[in-house]
């Protein structure tokens, strides 16, 4: 590092320090350090700050509201005023101050010189908005050459030899900027800097048309990680308004938006089919878990609603693919010579089990399972091959029917009055055969969330089937006590409703049979 020689601004202003400027191994001399930059921003003596005898007024909400509007609708980070030599010398022109209030100590000033010292022909000023002022000691084929605002500016005027720039959003980066004019390995350069100070980079650059300070910048954010969800938002908000002015952004795009338009879909399915090919216990869990997390954040998002169809329909087919490998599976077993190597058969039929529990999961958190249990319904050859089996194979399909019960009884899905109706018939039984070993031999199984489940969805039938379906169980709770549902409270309901609530109302409710 080394330090530059700064100019004397003016007499009685405040003193300029030296600024650290790095010297590239091209000779050139290059923009400060950020934190050398900082310090040279520091008021020189604190203690002897002035302190007015009245505050400043406050400006109103009206005038604070308008500068605001203003700021959004115009995108340039600063104004640019056309000064001559003499402009440049003397101090910038600032409001004269009040006779009424004392004097503020005066604006803060920097003085840099880029390139080869001595060689510099012209000046370009930077007025902050928090008083600094930095004088940049440049050169107009450089300028020309490399930005085309620049270029712009002085081919109207050839024979200017100061620029001011008014009201400097970012002085730091705009000194940064014009510093990385004069580097030929301007990669390096960047790469010591964040992201966050990039996208400011970038900003200023695009301002001032510095091409090829966009495209290492673009290079750099392509290539990078990304900090957090805010970060990246940062960065693609950025992108994007860049290439609405036609600027090629799209490697930097292709991070997080494919080239094909159905790649979600196809990606969605093949990481479901691997998941449900799994037999790895602990990484089979985790990824379910995993899935299953990201696809309800998805569905809470508006635009997820166009392609939730398509998904809907990839799930229900590997719905089928899983009762159909039961189905097989119970065959198997139920084969008068099956009597060897049980195990793999076993957890076979516990993993296409808990595979159907698995999507049944995403397809109530997507509000679409009423497919599934129409599906699981019509599994009658299915059910009649249940009783036919040990328990040790078929318990784990009951945990399918108990779930599906939870979600009637919840308003999570909503089948038909037919389709509930099959259900009860078709699955009721068969899970009140495998009870009482769901609860000693089955630990995910919730015994009074099931029950609760099962009476709403019994209640949710006409009278005359709630009262069929209930006393068959009253028959089982005799027999078999703990063993069996305890569907106390809908029975109580479906009392009520039958022997109770006609002579309470003390009038007869005619309902029309279906046609």
């Amino acid at each position: 590092m080394g330090d530059i020689r700064l100019t004397r601004v003016e007499q009685g202003q405040t003193k300029i320090r030296n600024v650290p400027i790095a010297v590239t191994p091209e000779g050139f001399w290059c923009c400060p350090t950020p934190v050398g930059f900082q310090k040279s921003l520091k008021p020189q003596n604190p203690l002897n700050k002035l302190k007015p005898s009245s505050p400043p007024p406050k400006p109103s909400s009206q005038k604070k509201a308008v500068s605001e509007s203003q700021r959004k609708t115009v995108p340039s980070p600063s104004r640019l005023a056309v000064s001559d030599a003499q402009q440049c010398n003397d101090d910038p022109e600032r409001p004269p101050t009040s006779t009424s209030v004392p004097a503020q100590r005066a604006p803060k000033k920097v003085a840099i010189e880029f390139g080869e010292p001595g060689t510099f022909d012209m000046k370009l000023l930077l007025l902050g908005k928090q008083g600094f002022c930095v004088k940049l000691s440049v050169h107009r084929d450089v300028l020309i050459e490399k930005s085309s605002f620049f270029a712009d500016k002085l081919s109207e005027q050839s024979s200017l030899s100061c620029l001011q720039v008014d009201d400097c959003e970012d002085v730091e980066i705009y000194v940064e900027t014009v510093g990385l004019m004069y580097c030929k390995e301007m990669k390096q350069q960047l790469m010591k800097q964040s992201v966050s100070r990039i996208l400011r980079i970038l900003k200023v650059a695009e301002f001032l048309g510095f091409s090829s300070c966009i495209q290492s910048c673009l290079e750099y954010l392509e290539a990078v990680p990304w900090n957090g969800k805010e970060e990246e938002e940062k960065v693609i908000a950025t992108v994007l308004r860049l290439q609405g002015e036609g600027i090629g952004v799209n490697p930097v795009l292709k991070r997080v938006s494919p080239d094909i338009s159905n790649a979600p879909k196809d990606t969605l399915s093949h990481i479901v089919e691997l998941v449900l090919k799994s037999n790895e216990e602990r990484g089979r869990r985790e990824m379910k878990s995993i899935v299953l997390k990201l696809l309800r954040e998805n569905n809470s998002l508006p635009s997820s609603s166009g392609s939730a169809d398509l998904c809907n329909d990839m799930i229900n087919k590997s719905c089928r693919r899983c009762m159909d490998s039961l189905l097989c599976l119970f065959n198997q077993v139920a084969e008068p010579g099956f009597s060897d190597n049980k195990e793999p058969v076993v957890k076979h039929i516990a993993l296409e089990a808990d595979n159907l529990s698995w999507l049944l999961e995403i397809l109530v958190d997507k509000q679409a399972a009423e497919d599934f249990a129409l599906m699981w319904a019509n599994q009658q050859e299915l059910a009649a091959l249940h009783g036919k089996l040990p328990i040790v194979f078929r318990y784990h399909v009951s945990c399918i029917s108990g779930r599906l019960y939870v979600g009637i009884g919840r308003g999570e899905v909503l089948p038909s009055k037919n389709t509930r109706q099959f259900l009860l018939q078709t699955w009721l039984q068969p899970l009140i055969n495998d009870y009482n070993w769901l609860q000693h031999g089955c630990g995910s199984f919730d015994r009074k969330l099931v029950e609760e489940g099962i009476g709403r969805t019994i209640l949710t039938l006409p009278l005359e089937d709630q009262q069929s379906i209930l006393l068959s169980w009253v028959g089982s709770f005799l027999k078999t006590g703990d063993g069996c549902p305890n569907l106390q409270r809908a029975f109580e309901v479906w009392w009520r409703r039958t022997f109770i609530r006609p002579y309470v109302e003390g009038q007869t409710i005619n309902v029309m049979p279906d046609t």
